[in-house]
């Protein structure tokens, strides 16, 4: 039988807490009762905000530890962070190629290092690598194999991090309204078609927190 997970007064760390669903989850946990601390490159003068980029390894190791000085632990560790770019395999530059992976993927494999060095028993890892990692689209290419390299790694995460008793989701919501297409580092967006609210996507990863779920496939996101 699982026990629900209590959020009150739990440590919790968004990594790219200061975008559109970040910031929703950021508000949903606050909510229930967790002292949220947000990382991001953006300079924010908070006292629940870390700005430092995630790209670096030791940037990741300095947050964790500048959050565990302050607080004695971290219980929840959620990547919200990512950038997208539009465009086809032909017309991709390396240094698009490299940013996307850079940020989506080797960001990602550095934060959950960091986090396993600091994180104990009954603690939580989540990783957002969205819909694209289940199937790729024309356009999206570099950016849906970054994600897909981003859900690869968790798969096998979830697995040694459940030897030290850690949870690991991976989410994988559709299309949602968080203003990244509007900031894409390369390309044009498509249209797309409306998308989920970022409240809502939040408040189902912060469910499947609750209840004990370690995957949240694109089907889960239904309202």
């Amino acid at each position: 039988m699982t026990i629900p997970f209590k959020f009150d007064q739990k440590i919790v760390v968004i990594a790219g807490g200061t975008g559109g669903l970040g910031s929703a989850l950021r508000s949903e946990l606050v909510a229930r009762g967790s002292v949220v601390t947000t990382i991001s490159r953006a300079q924010i003068s908070e006292p629940t905000h870390i700005s430092a980029d995630l790209r670096s390894p030791d940037a990741s190791k300095s947050a964790m530890a500048e959050v565990i000085a302050k607080y004695g632990a971290i219980d929840i560790v959620i990547n919200a962070m990512g950038v997208v770019a539009f465009d086809s395999v032909q017309s991709t530059s390396i240094d698009t190629i490299e940013e996307l992976f850079l940020s989506n993927t080797f960001a990602h494999i550095f934060l959950m290092q960091s986090a396993l060095e600091t994180m104990t028993k009954g603690s939580v890892l989540v990783g957002i690598s969205g819909v694209i990692a289940e199937q790729n689209l024309p356009g999206m290419a570099v950016y849906g194999a970054s994600k897909a390299a981003m859900y690869s790694f968790n798969e096998a995460l979830s697995r040694e991090a459940r030897r030290l008793g850690i949870r690991v989701i991976d989410a994988r919501p559709p299309h949602t309204e968080t203003g990244l297409a509007s900031r894409a580092i390369s390309g044009t967006p498509p249209k797309f078609p409306v998308g989920l609210d970022p409240k809502f996507v939040a408040q189902r990863i912060v469910e499947a927190i609750a209840s004990g779920e370690s995957d949240l496939p694109s089907s889960a996101f239904t309202a």
